[in-house]
């Protein structure tokens, strides 16, 4: 007896398709807000959980303890040194973004070049040589611009409100995800598996550890160097440190470090006669600005080293996206993304390099086709 196959209702399952569509986009715009914070603890606690076992077994076993301790130093190492500088930054870069924006910034006079020797007299001449060519009017054309420039940048550090709700989301979800971890990631490994066999589960192990990588290889070791280097320009009396703490930090994210900041400050010190704290802080930049060259391997061996261009489009693409929680999140974003796509690239075997088959291949081809025109 053969079975009548039914028709299959096509707008039955269009339907379908878009209540499933229409209820995804539902949820996704509930927990818009959320999202932020979700993946930047996500981000913490993957790079941290191996801490919060060698905790748990220091703490007689307690789960409890160790997520509590957990939560403290992620406040004492995220939320307050934040808060702080967000607040010394807005604060502190008012003046010169009134004084931009108003117009009543010019160019400088330079006058200590005429203490260098030989050579002072004739650059402080030339100087105000190009002044008198016209240095004011280009400064009239450029101002303007960095005007607005300096108006975003720290209007990105200006939400301090949605900055802070981001980072008590942040402990929030940290806290929970440390309490739960083992059943989040059997969850998210269970759905990969689910959607695509082995390879799911494998992708997610790739993100963890290109999560891993840049947490700690890259995140970890800008804010060390940046707050080392903080350290030494406020000790040593430079002004403005906090903001130049800020710029070193930014820095040290695009793998430019932080003698881009510490080398000036020297030059600035020396120029006004403090040679004591120049050769201080000279002798401490030594130390901060080759850190990195083994703080960022042994934190980087658990993870997977990266391209250098695809951390430093993550800092300045997730600064633009997201605000300042996208210098954490962006090179994250990007790392995954690329090693599940180079591991997708990897599974099948590279394109022959041999010449000779090649040769072959392409004589074989016209050789068919002079048969067929033949």
């Amino acid at each position: 007896m053969t079975t009548l196959h039914r028709p299959r209702d096509i707008p039955q399952i269009l339907l379908s398709v878009l209540f499933l569509a229409l209820m995804i986009v539902a949820c996704l715009w509930i927990v818009r807000p959320f999202v932020l914070g979700f993946a930047w603890a996500a981000t913490i606690v993957i790079a941290t959980w191996p801490l919060l076992l060698k905790l748990q077994r220091l703490l007689f076993g307690r789960r409890s303890l160790a997520v509590l301790v957990m939560t403290l130093l992620l406040f004492l190492l995220f939320v307050i040194p934040i808060a702080l500088l967000v607040n010394s930054l807005v604060d502190g870069s008012g003046p010169l973004v009134h004084a931009i924006t108003t117009g009543n910034i010019a160019l400088p006079d330079l006058g200590w070049l005429n203490s260098i020797p030989l050579v002072g007299s004739k650059l402080y001449t030339g100087w105000h040589s190009l002044l008198d060519m016209g240095g004011s009017a280009i400064m009239a054309k450029v101002r303007p611009y960095i005007g607005t420039t300096t108006t975003w940048f720290v209007g990105q550090a200006a939400h301090i409100g949605r900055f802070m709700m981001h980072c008590g989301l942040m402990l929030l979800f940290s806290a929970l995800l440390y309490w739960q971890g083992e059943k989040v990631a059997f969850g998210v490994r269970y759905f990969a598996t689910r959607l695509a066999a082995k390879r799911g589960d494998a992708a997610v192990l790739l993100a963890g550890q290109a999560i891993r990588a840049v947490a700690l290889g890259v995140v970890v070791t800008a804010l060390v160097q940046a707050v080392l280097g903080g350290i030494g320009l406020a000790i040593s009396g430079v002004p403005y440190a906090t903001l130049l703490t800020v710029v070193m930090i930014f820095s040290c994210l695009v793998q430019l470090g932080p003698l881009v900041v510490l080398i000036p400050s020297i030059i600035w010190l020396y120029w006004t006669g403090d040679t004591t704290w120049g050769t201080v802080l000279l002798v401490w930049s030594c130390v901060v600005g080759t850190m990195d060259n083994f703080i960022r391997p042994m934190l980087i061996r658990m993870g997977a080293d990266l391209p250098m261009i695809l951390i430093l489009t993550g800092v300045i693409g997730g600064l633009i996206a997201f605000g300042m929680i996208g210098l954490f999140i962006g090179p994250v974003l990007l790392a995954v993304s690329w090693r599940l796509f180079d591991a997708w690239v990897r599974e099948v075997p590279p394109p022959s390099d041999d010449a000779e088959e090649v040769l072959e291949e392409l004589e074989a081809l016209e050789a068919s086709h002079d048969k067929l025109g033949n």
